[in-house]
């Protein structure tokens, strides 16, 4: 299986604001295992705050913990495939608005395009889903990206099935042993899994 060690690894953060928290504690454990992390944020992950944390402060967490600026413009985001920056990208937290776009090569973000331009190369995208609709219409967009060679996905369940019965998140502890998978072209197993 892959070492991780001295992976370039593209983390992008998609606003699903709700698992920011549990986010930097994965990029931090992502850093601490030896990966060179280089950090991608939405617009809206850039840009706004709300009761889970301030935008400025998440910032500032994820350039110290990285030692690097963040990637949230297009501008910056499009060379990450093409000039080879990173080997591959990992979304945690991908959003349904997010996933949706990618699923339909929609191509409006910093996140969307960083994933665009590694797929052109045949690079590893690891998503680790967090969305409301999963089980609604989200679920088509999960579909229709899951056979895509390159696309993995971190395993994930229903975080709370009778009080958000259509919501899908992904278990972040399981990311490392997911990106060894996805390295060596093959998706973790199992993806559903009891939350």
């Amino acid at each position: 299986m892959t070492e991780l060690k001295n992976l370039k690894l593209g983390v992008a953060f998609c606003g699903s604001f709700c698992t920011f928290k549990k986010a930097v504690v994965m990029l931090r454990n992502l850093v601490d295992l030896g990966i060179d992390v280089y950090p991608i944020m939405s617009f809206n992950a850039y840009t706004i705050s709300t009761r889970f944390g301030r935008a400025e402060d998440f910032i500032d967490e994820i350039e110290t913990i990285t030692g690097k600026p963040i990637i949230h413009t297009i501008h910056d985001a499009e060379p990450l495939g093409p000039k080879n920056m990173i080997d591959a990208l990992l979304i945690a937290p991908c959003t349904g608005n997010s996933l949706s776009k990618i699923s339909h090569a929609i191509v409006d973000t910093p996140v969307v395009l960083a994933a665009k331009s590694l797929m052109r190369n045949g690079k590893p995208i690891i998503l680790a889903i967090s969305t409301n609709d999963g089980l609604g219409l989200n679920l088509e967009n999960i579909g229709h990206v899951m056979p895509n060679q390159n696309i993995y996905f971190v395993p994930f369940g229903q975080d709370n099935a009778v009080a958000k019965p259509y919501s899908l998140v992904a278990d972040l502890t399981l990311v490392p042993d997911t990106l060894k998978f996805a390295l060596d072209g093959k998706q973790i197993q199992p993806v559903l899994i009891k939350y």
